[in-house]
């Protein structure tokens, strides 16, 4: 959510950002909150002007009762009351008026960076680098279901029967080589300097609206019946909800987590092919990192987050790319975002497994977080990336580390938690 002061001075730049994410129906907005905006303001002073002549008149009846001048006060009394009916009218409107005012705020995007590339949708998102050699190797790749059955690894047709499509039951070693990587994943983070985290994995609808578009919560969350209560889609939702209506210290920023969660989805729609088995499901597990720093030190810290994605795939011999998201690729709430994408040598092309995001102070001013410094208080900035997903994960572990013979080799980062395996058969 952008900040209403800024709207009010720079209506023209928000159009144009809105133009820019190729959301013109929303571009209406602009002028209703303006209008909402002065009506909101015209309230407030109208009601502070009333009572305040309220309060005047409230004083000159004491004096006039005491100067017995009975019928005069009487007067004055019902003039008061009539304020007093005119406050309430007023203040019922400044409800609902502020309302609407919030409603409309929660859904015009926020600002993007100028860096960000014009672009409708994810085909006009840009490579910004490649790391590590592409290998399409001479012998034939299965896909990923099938590698897994090859080591009675995977069983969908049991998770049909138990949950329905979107669920999977991970056996032998593929389930050890799951939690391997949810391990390493944590490791290498603590080894960055940041702080281990298990959060909660259901959240209130008031965490659910300060971090996230209504767009995103509509495809996504999964609502709990009776309850105020969502299961989560990453643990982001719940670490940066750790803040709600907190002031933070100065003193600890930067804030530098990274959390272990389980993960729920609705994923909305069809999908194709390569999006079978594994690949898009309803639940799953996550590494994700998340920052909560100053304004001015958020581009630095979001150079670091992907960064700390690529060296991880990296360390395992996984060649991976940056993509720079266009800008009608970007949530509502991002001002800049770099996917990562892994190699898939059987599609012999990369295809997303991690996703870093700058949200900039959106995420703080629905939440009403804010930092105490020397100046003053001010909004922080959020950023959140994903470490590991293993699902997705798998699929790029198994296929760039498939041997001819159908065994699949550990790298050395790995084997410590694969009990000293160097490969499994």
């Amino acid at each position: 959510m952008i900040d209403l002061k800024f709207l009010r001075e720079n209506p023209d730049v928000v159009r144009q950002n809105i133009k820019n994410k190729f959301q013109d129906a929303k571009l209406p907005l602009v002028d209703e909150v303006l209008e909402l905006d002065a009506r909101n303001r015209a309230i407030k002073g109208e009601v502070e002007a009333l009572r305040s002549q309220r309060n005047s008149g409230s004083k000159d009846i004491g004096k006039l009762m005491g100067q017995g001048k009975k019928e005069e006060a009487e007067k004055l009394k019902q003039e008061i009351a009539s304020l007093g009916s005119r406050i309430d009218a007023l203040s019922a409107e400044e409800k609902e008026v502020e309302e609407k005012l919030l409603a409309d705020m929660m859904v015009i995007p926020n600002i993007i960076d100028p860096s960000v590339p014009i672009g409708k949708d994810d085909s006009e998102n840009v490579e910004v680098k490649r790391y590590g050699e592409p290998v399409v190797p001479d012998f034939e790749i299965p896909y990923h279901t099938e590698i897994m059955e090859k080591f009675n690894g995977i069983d969908l047709d049991a998770a049909g029967r138990v949950a329905g499509n979107g669920f999977y039951y991970l056996m032998g070693d593929i389930a050890r080589l799951h939690s391997a990587m949810t391990a390493y994943a944590r490791d290498f983070m603590i080894d960055r300097g940041f702080t281990y985290c298990i959060p909660p994995f259901m959240i209130r609808s008031a965490v659910v609206n300060g971090v996230m578009s209504f767009a995103e919560m509509d495809a996504m969350m999964y609502k709990i019946e009776g309850e105020d209560l969502y299961l989560i889609g990453t643990s982001e939702h719940s670490m940066i909800g750790k803040f709600i209506d907190q002031i933070i210290d100065e003193k600890q920023l930067p804030l530098t987590l990274t959390s272990y969660s389980p993960c729920f989805r609705k994923e909305k729609g069809a999908h194709g092919i390569e999006e079978r088995g594994v690949y898009r499901i309803h639940q799953f597990e996550k590494q994700e990192m998340i920052v909560v720093c100053k304004p001015e030190e958020s581009p630095m810290w979001f150079d670091k987050l992907w960064q700390n994605t690529v060296d991880l795939f990296r360390s395992m011999d996984i060649p991976v790319r940056t993509l720079e998201c266009c800008s009608g690729d970007l949530a509502d709430l991002k001002v800049k975002s770099v996917d990562v994408e892994a190699w898939s040598p059987r599609q012999k092309k990369y295809f997303e497994v991690g996703s870093c995001s700058n949200l900039g102070d959106a995420q703080a001013r629905r939440l009403k977080m804010r930092v105490s410094g020397k100046d003053g208080k001010y909004l922080p900035h959020t950023l959140n990336n994903t470490v590991v997903a293993p699902p997705r994960m798998l699929i790029a572990f198994l296929e760039n580390n498939m041997q001819p013979d159908g065994s699949i080799r550990i790298p050395k980062v790995l084997q410590p938690y694969m009990g000293g395996k160097t490969e499994i058969r």
